[in-house]
C-alpha cells in the first residue's frame, strides 16, 4: 500500500514537471501586439509606423495582409507579431491588421 501511494506519487510529480516544461518551451512564441504611429514609404518595396505614441521610435514592416501604400502619412494602428528583420536592432512586424485612426499626422 505504501508503495503504491509513493509510484503514485512519483509519476504524479513527473507528469507536473513534463506540463511546466513543455509550457515554458511554448512560452517563447511571439504574442500579437498593437503600435498607433504616422505610416511612412521605407527603402524599396518597404514600410515603416513613425512618430509611435509609445515604444520605439519605429517599426519596420516586414510583411503586411493589407495594402499599405495608399496609407502612407495616415495615422494608423497595427497590430501583428514582433519577427527578425534584416536589422537586428530595430523593431520588425508582420502585420494581421491596421486601423485608420486619421488621414493626417503629426
Amino acid at each position: 500500500m505504501k508503495a503504491s501511494v509513493v509510484a503514485t506519487a512519483f509519476v504524479f510529480a513527473c507528469a507536473l514537471a513534463f506540463g511546466i516544461s513543455a509550457q515554458a518551451q511554448d512560452g517563447g512564441a511571439p504574442k500579437e501586439h498593437g503600435m498607433t504611429g504616422c505610416l511612412a514609404k521605407g527603402d524599396g518595396d518597404m514600410f515603416k509606423l513613425t512618430n509611435l505614441e509609445k515604444g520605439p521610435k519605429e517599426v519596420m514592416i516586414a510583411e503586411s495582409a493589407t495594402n499599405l501604400a495608399p496609407h502612407v502619412g495616415h495615422k494608423i494602428e497595427i497590430t501583428g507579431i514582433k519577427v527578425d528583420g534584416s536589422d537586428p536592432k530595430a523593431h520588425t512586424m508582420k502585420i494581421s491588421s491596421i486601423k485608420m485612426v486619421s488621414r493626417d499626422c503629426p
